[in-house]
């Protein structure tokens, strides 16, 4: 996996050596040499991966960092911080304005290439949500910014078979508002997040009764917790187990003996990054699903009726499906005497009453303007044509009142087509549907016409 890394550090035979490393595993490497340099680089170059030296002349590694952070430009980029402090209230503060990591000199580069491969991917993923995000707000489909979040309420599960170490680890997060639970095996926390949506899952390395690095690798597997941060905490000695808990995909880690401060931090970056992902997939979401319904009834527009039709045809359904299109009668009418209003109340309510009446299987969408399609897969024509009549005798039957004191009737025509054989195309399908629907509008309306 190839990646853009900014090294910043002022001491140019250190950056060399880096350099040298990364470039060798075929990274795009350039170098800063101070903090100013840096945030311009940042901005223009856009890496994926920024390697901060702390102590610098004039701008430090933390105010470089928190400048990074609070850019919109530059505050998606993991930065890691290198440097000689190996001090608990130096990581802290680092942690505090930004920080992804540190490392500490000097290097070990296992540790520095597991941290880059998995912040690479974390990175990727949040730059493709972004694009779409980014995409979604262009078109006036979702909102304009994404405030940072409280962790307060989040739940985090602890996995760890000692008892005084995960009571440790569960009381420091409910110091941060996180609700903790805990299991002590690996058969408990797949049951749990099976049953429970965690933002957070702390693993100890130091399991006995299971091999915490399988359950790291199940929990990644799985579509339902893969995509929740892992936070792993290891002994001093287990460096090994922590660069092949990144390879596996976990996301940060701590060492013992802990520290509560730094712990509650990296608890609160990696959930936050969560909530943060969570968003703009949310807002992906919604902006698709804008894109691909109708916002009067609900109901899938065009666009995604005629993919969808395609994809069942092309699927080898063509033989077990049958087609509607209903059209409402007289519909210009309501328009020109009552009005526009009037007339997306009319519909709307006839959508809500065939969406009560259709299978939970059928498709229906909005076709045009007062037209309506349901797409029956697995019907025969007899059964299309009792499943139009329910429709058409529903609509007829409803009432409507399009001002007070005085109830319209309204009526649908409906057209039937059942799809013939493999070389029938969603086109032809609905252009049968369609003249079957006419059919019955010449045929004096509120009827059902199979073609």
């Amino acid at each position: 996996m190839t990646a853009r890394i900014l090294i910043v550090d002022d001491v140019p035979a250190n950056s060399r050596l880096l350099d040298a490393r990364l470039t060798a595993e075929y990274y795009q490497v350039i170098c800063a040499h101070d903090g100013f340099e840096a945030l311009r680089l940042a901005q223009a170059w856009q890496p994926d991966l920024i390697l901060l030296d702390v102590v610098m002349p004039e701008m430090d590694g933390f105010e470089t960092c928190r400048q990074l952070k609070s850019d919109p430009e530059t505050q998606h980029i993991p930065v890691v911080m290198v440097t000689a402090l190996n001090e608990q209230s130096e990581r802290l503060r680092g942690l505090e304005v930004g920080a992804d990591d540190f490392l500490t000199k000097p290097i070990e580069y296992e540790t520095l290439l597991a941290r880059t491969r998995s912040m690479v991917r974390l990175k990727r993923l949040l730059d493709e949500l972004r694009a779409r995000g980014e995409t979604a707000r262009a078109l006036g489909l979702s909102s304009e910014s994404v405030q940072v979040p409280s962790v307060a309420g989040a739940r985090a599960l602890v996995v760890d078979d000692w008892e005084l170490g995960a009571q440790q680890i569960q009381d420091a997060l409910a110091r941060e508002g996180i609700i903790p639970g805990r299991a002590a095996s690996e058969a408990q926390a797949m049951a749990l997040t099976a049953a429970i949506p965690f933002d957070l899952i702390v693993i100890s390395l130091s399991m006995t009764t299971d091999d915490p690095l399988r359950l790291a690798s199940r929990l990644r597997a799985s579509d339902i917790t893969h995509g929740i941060p892992q936070l792993l905490i290891a002994e001093p000695e287990q460096r090994p187990l922590l660069v092949r808990g990144f390879d596996l995909g976990a996301n940060d880690w701590l060492q013992r003996p802990l520290d509560e401060n730094e712990l509650r931090a990296r608890a609160r970056n990696q959930i936050r990054r969560k909530f943060y992902q969570d968003r703009l997939r949310a807002d992906f979401g919604s902006a698709l699903e804008m894109a691909l319904t109708d916002s009067l009834t609900g109901f899938y527009n065009q666009r995604y009726l005629m993919r969808h039709l395609r994809g069942m045809l092309a699927g080898g359904l063509s033989s077990f499906m049958s087609l509607m299109m209903i059209d409402v009668d007289y519909f210009k009418s309501i328009n020109d005497q009552f009005g526009h209003g009037v007339g997306d109340r009319a519909l709307k309510a006839i959508a809500d009453t065939l969406r009560s009446r259709i299978r939970v299987f059928d498709t229906i969408a909005r076709y045009g303007g007062e037209e309506f399609v349901v797409v029956m897969p697995g019907a025969a024509a007899e059964d299309a044509m009792i499943a139009a009549e329910r429709l058409r005798i529903a609509v007829e039957e409803m009432r409507f009142s399009p001002l007070e004191g005085h109830e319209l009737r309204l009526t649908v025509s409906v057209g039937i087509a059942l799809a013939d054989g493999p070389h029938c195309t969603a086109e032809t399908l609905l252009q049968a549907a369609d003249y079957a629907m006419y059919q019955a509008k010449r045929g004096g309306r509120n009827r059902t016409v199979a073609a």
